[in-house]
C-alpha cells in the first residue's frame, strides 16, 4: 500500500490510509521520545533538498531518520549547490535519488514536489511546495487533534489567519472532509481561502462556513487552528503591513473556553500572546514534536521497513 510510495497531497490518501498512518505513529511515540529503540531503516539514507527556510520540518525529518538509524545527507541552502550554475530542479532530483533511497523536498513553487516525483525512482515526500500543499503537517495536525480529543469525527474545527497563501491551511481543511467535521474558515477577505479549495470542500460534502470575526465562533469549536500571516507570499509589502496583527489569540480570549484545542504549525510571530503557552488548552508544542513519530512513520512506510520497525520497537533501550 504505501511501499515506494511518494507522498506529494493528502488528498491522494483516503481515510483508512490517513487512519492506518496515525495508528502507526502512534506506535513510534516512544521511539521518538528516545525511550524505546528501533533501527530498521540502518543503511539507508534520507536526502533532504530544502530550496525554502525550515526549522521544525527538516529538523524533524532528520530526527526521525536518526531515530530509524539511518543517515541523512542535503541541503538548506541551495546557493551553496550546482542549482546556483543553473541546474534544473528535474536534475538536482535525479542526483538525489542517485544518492539516496527517499527524498524530501520543500520549494517555493507549486507542483514542484510532483514534478519531483515524474523523475525520482525514489519516494518523494513533500515538505511544502509553495502555497500548495504540505501533507506531512497535516498528518501531524490531525495526530495532534485526534491525540487530543480522542477522535476526528465529530469535531468543529476553525482556522484562522491567512487562508489564501497558507498551504497548512489547503491540507488540512482538505484532510478534515474524510471525517465527519464542520470547518469554520477565519480570516480577513483579503486573505479568505480560494474558491477552489472552499469548493472542493463543500463537494465533499463538509459543511463550511467562511467568517471575519473570530469570536462570534469561539463558542462553537472544539478546535482553533491559528496561522501566521505570511509575509514572504506577498507580493505587495504595503498590503501585508495592513493586515498584519489584525488577529491575536491571548489568555483572556481564550480562558472562557477551558475545552478548547489551540493549535499552530509554527513559526509564530504574534497571533499568539506568550501568556497562552501555559495553558493547558495549548497543543501547539506538543504539535511540533508530534512531527517527529508522524514522519517515522511514513520513512518506515515508504521505504518498506514498516513491519521490522513494528517488530524492534518493542526493544527497551539500552541503558
Amino acid at each position: 500500500m504505501f511501499n515506494g510510495r511518494d507522498v506529494i497531497s493528502i488528498s491522494d490518501f483516503d481515510r483508512n490510509e490517513i487512519e492506518r498512518i496515525l495508528d502507526f505513529s502512534e506506535r513510534m511515540v516512544p521511539v521518538a521520545k528516545g525511550d524505546r529503540y528501533a533501527d530498521p531503516l540502518k543503511g539507508k539514507i534520507l536526502a533532504t533538498l530544502f530550496f525554502e527556510p525550515s526549522t521544525r520540518t527538516r529538523l524533524s525529518f532528520e530526527s526521525a531518520m536518526n531515530r530509524l538509524g539511518g543517515r541523512v545527507l542535503g541541503f538548506a541552502e541551495p546557493k551553496g549547490t550546482s542549482l546556483a550554475k543553473g541546474e534544473t530542479l528535474a536534475d538536482t532530483v535525479r542526483m538525489a535519488a542517485a544518492y539516496s533511497d527517499v527524498i524530501v523536498l520543500r520549494h517555493p513553487r507549486e507542483g514542484s514536489a510532483r514534478l519531483a516525483a515524474k523523475y525520482s525512482e525514489k519516494p518523494v515526500i513533500n515538505g511544502g511546495d509553495g502555497a500548495g500543499q504540505h501533507p506531512t503537517q497535516t498528518l501531524l495536525d490531525l495526530f495532534t487533534i485526534r491525540q487530543d480529543k480522542g477522535k476526528l469525527d465529530g469535531l468543529n474545527v476553525a482556522i484562522l489567519g491567512d487562508l489564501k497563501y497558507g498551504r497548512t491551511v489547503h491540507s488540512l481543511s482538505m484532510a478534515l472532509t474524510n471525517f465527519d467535521t464542520k470547518i469554520h474558515l477565519v480570516s480577513p477577505k483579503e486573505l479568505r481561502a480560494p474558491r477552489e479549495v472552499v469548493n472542493h470542500l463543500k463537494e465533499r460534502g463538509t459543511e463550511v462556513s467562511e467568517v471575519a470575526d473570530l469570536e462570534g465562533v469561539l463558542d462553537q469549536v472544539d478546535v482553533l487552528y491559528v496561522t501566521r500571516i505570511q509575509k514572504e507570499r506577498f507580493p505587495d509589502p504595503m498590503e501585508y503591513q495592513r493586515i498584519a496583527g489584525m488577529y491575536r489569540v491571548d489568555e483572556e480570549l481564550i480562558s472562557p473556553y477551558p475545552d478548547l484545542t489551540i493549535m499552530h504549525p509554527l513559526p509564530r510571530v504574534n497571533e499568539i500572546a506568550p501568556d497562552v503557552d501555559i495553558l493547558p488548552q495549548a497543543r501547539y508544542f506538543n504539535q511540533a514534536f508530534n512531527g517527529v513519530p508522524v514522519r517515522m512513520a511514513l520513512l518506515a512506510l515508504v521505504t518498506g521497513m514498516a513491519e521490522a520497525l513494528g517488530e524492534e520497537a518493542g526493544e527497551e533501550v539500552a541503558r
